[in-house]
Parts: structure tokens; sequence; C-alpha cells
């Protein structure tokens, strides 16, 4: 990976922490929020929206169209798998494992305990205040994506959005086979009675399997010796089965209730996250891959701001149990360590540098003697040559077709904007 470095546009670094002071504003004085949120992103659009004319990399954009709509349809189907896991692993042993489980001991949340008592308290405030959410670092990287129409960052933008969301969905897919794989208690033992109405009692295939031996040595230490399952059945009810048509084979793995309607989608939107401790964090995964997407494309101070808002998220999540210390410390690695890998995404190489380099090869011996000459003249217009016959097509006035193509992506990319903020404002 390249090393990071300041690109043009200072003004990226101060819209993003604009946006991010005038949402915490919400908290401090909901009138001025409603007031001068709207105004910000209306600013911002309009700014975004007169830049679209001078934009000469459209030709580049509509190469990574292809790739963006593949790795946005990856991501979604990877989100898709990991809603199925977080029902499957709520609803397998029943809401009273959840109540009864207690949570697991966490260092980390006692390190922030200590921290309360020998910190000032205006610190302790400034840890515990809600500044940035997992709504915060979609955002910050929708403006970074924006700001490659003012080449703050290496076009093509589709190709950054295309590689965020290409290590994204791995991120969830890795994170849905790690959860999925040990089920593990939540640090919010409230949390799955209050979100979801899954059946009290354990899956049949729980009850067989698990059950028994959870916490009878001498049943665990059986098991042990003979590597088989010996237990019967408990005597509970049968799980309610609607009528799913082909998408009935769902019904063991999301053991849906009466009272959650017919339609599998619809049970799976109102789950609204999961509660046991999903290993590692989801929102971690995002801010991480916001913060590396932020300093490879964009560095400078900007880059060291981002980082430190993800170490404050990072706490605030052990802080409010929504999360075990492990969670975010092994999103934060695995973030980093995905985003390193699928540097073969974006940024493309610069097939044109090659083509100057052959061209300017070419002229060098008559460049020269212009230099040798002292006609200036000459050396420019010979360097204009180069420049002008290395030019790929993106660096052309955009044709009718392009133009279409750039106002559908612009169209298309502040819809997505406006949807994931009206989606994730609540985090």
């Amino acid at each position: 990976m390249r090393l990071p470095a300041a690109r043009n546009g200072g003004g990226l670094c101060i819209a993003a922490m604009s946006y991010v002071l005038v949402d915490y504003l919400r908290h401090l004085s909901p009138t001025w929020h409603s007031r001068l949120q709207p105004a910000l992103w209306t600013v911002l659009a309009l700014i975004a929206v007169t830049r679209v004319p001078f934009y000469r990399h459209w030709n580049a954009e509509f190469r990574a169209a292809i790739p963006f709509v593949a790795s946005m349809v990856f991501m979604l189907s990877a989100l898709l798998f990991e809603a199925l896991s977080v029902r499957f692993v709520t609803a397998v042993l029943g809401l009273d494992w959840h109540s009864d489980t207690p949570p697991l001991p966490d260092t980390g949340q006692w390190f922030l305990l200590a921290l309360n008592e020998k910190l000032p308290g205006t610190i302790v405030e400034i840890l515990r205040a809600r500044i940035i959410g997992l709504h915060h670092f979609l955002m910050l990287f929708m403006m970074l994506a924006f700001s490659v129409l003012f080449d703050s960052v290496e076009a093509p933008g589709l190709g950054l959005g295309a590689r965020y969301m290409f290590t994204m969905a791995i991120g969830r897919l890795l994170r849905a086979i790690t959860f999925v794989s040990t089920i593990l208690p939540s640090a919010r033992p409230w949390c799955a009675s209050a979100r979801f109405s899954v059946p009290a009692y354990p899956h049949h295939w729980a009850q067989k399997y698990y059950v028994p031996y959870a916490t009878d040595a001498s049943a665990i230490h059986q098991i042990i010796q003979q590597d088989i399952a010996y237990a019967n059945f408990e005597n509970y009810p049968g799980d309610y089965r609607p009528d799913w048509g082909s998408m009935s084979f769902l019904i063991d793995f999301l053991r849906p209730t009466p009272s959650e309607g017919s339609s599998w989608y619809s049970l799976l939107k109102k789950a609204g996250g999961g509660c046991n401790d999903l290993i590692y964090s989801g929102h971690m995964l995002v801010a991480v891959l916001t913060a590396m997407a932020w300093m490879e494309a964009y560095g400078g101070f900007s880059s060291a701001l981002i980082w430190l808002l993800v170490m404050h998220s990072a706490q605030r999540e052990v802080r409010e149990r929504h999360h075990y210390t492990v969670d975010c410390i092994v999103a934060i690695y695995v973030g980093i360590l995905l985003w390193k890998m699928t540097g073969f995404i974006w940024p493309v190489k610069d097939a044109s540098r090659g083509k100057r380099l052959d061209k300017l090869e070419k002229i060098q011996s008559r460049l020269v003697q212009a230099a040798k000459d002292s006609d200036m003249e000459k050396v420019t217009e010979l360097l204009k040559e180069v420049e002008l016959g290395s030019l790929e097509t993106q660096n052309k006035v955009p044709n009718k077709g392009l133009w279409l193509f750039a106002c559908a992506t612009i169209f298309f990319a502040l819809t997505v904007v406006l949807l994931a903020f009206t989606w994730t404002s609540d985090g």
C-alpha cells in the first residue's frame, strides 16, 4: 500500500468535522440541530453538483460501474446472510437461555470503570458522550467518495466505493461465520427478551446437543468419553410453522412466532441487530474501514482525527456494553488486514503514466534540443503533445451517453446518502 499523503482539497476535512459537530448538536440543542443539519447537507450537495460539469474522469467511473454494482450485490447478500445468522443464534437456544445466562467477565469494561474513578469528571463526560456513531462513519466515507469531484482523492470514486463495499461484505461474512460457530452470552442479559419474540424454550436440535451437557460436570465428562449425544427431547410444544412457500426451509433456523407476521423478510427487518455477543463488532468494522479508506485516499491530519473517533467509538461500545472488549479489538485488526488485502480493487493502476513515459522517450532528443536552444515555446508545445497524446478518454469532454451516466450516478449517490442517513441516524 502506498504511503498516505494529503491531497488537494483541504475543505474535505472541514466539511467532515462540520458534519460531526453539527450532528452532535442533537444532544446539545435540538432546535439548532434541526436548522443547521439540513442547511449543511443542502450546501454540500449543491457544491458537489456544481462540480459535475468539470469532472474529467467519467469514463473511468463508467468502467468502475460494473465492479461497483457487483460489490453492492455481494454486500447486500452478505448482510442477508448475517441477518439470518443473527436470528438463528438468538432463536436456537430460546429466550430463557439469553435471560438466565450471565455475561462473560470483561477486563476492558472493568478498566473503563476504574478510569471513571481516576480521571477528572470532564474527561469522563467526554468519553461517555455520543460524539460518533455508525451513521457518522458511513457519511464520512460517502463524503470521501464524493470528494473525487474535487480531486481530493484518486479517481474513480466508484472504484473506491466498490472496494469499501467488497471489503465490508467479506468482513460481514467472516463475522457471521464467527459468531454462529460459538454462541456467546450477551453483555446485556435483558436485550433478547426486549427485542425478540422467539420461543422461550430451545430448539429440539439444541435440546439434544446442548441442554443436558451445559452445566452438569458428569454429563460433560460422559459425552467426552462417549462422543455421542444420549439425551432425549424435553416435552415442549411444537414451533409455529407459517406458510413461507419456497422459503419454508428457513422456519427451523428463524423459529418465527404468530405475532411476527407471515413474511420471513418482515421478520428479519424487525430484528434490529442481535443481542447475544456477535464477535466481532460490526459497528467497529464499519468505523475501521472508513478510517482506512480515509487514511489511504486522503491522509493528512484529518486521518488522525478519524482514528481518534474510531478509538472513542470503541471504548463507548465497551462502556455501554454493546460489545465485549474482545469484539472491538478483533474488529480493529480484522478491518485493517481486510482493507490491505483488497488493494487490488482501488486505486487502479494509472495506465496513462506508461503512455506518457513512452511518448516522452520518443521526443526526448527534440525536447533536449529545444531546451538547449532556449526555445520555451517549443518545449511547451512538445510537453503539451505528450499530455494530449496520452490522455485517456475520461479526460475528454463527456459525450451524451457519459453525461447521462454522470447524472444518473450523482442522482443515485445522493439518494444512497439520503437513505443511509435516514436509516442509520439512530446508530
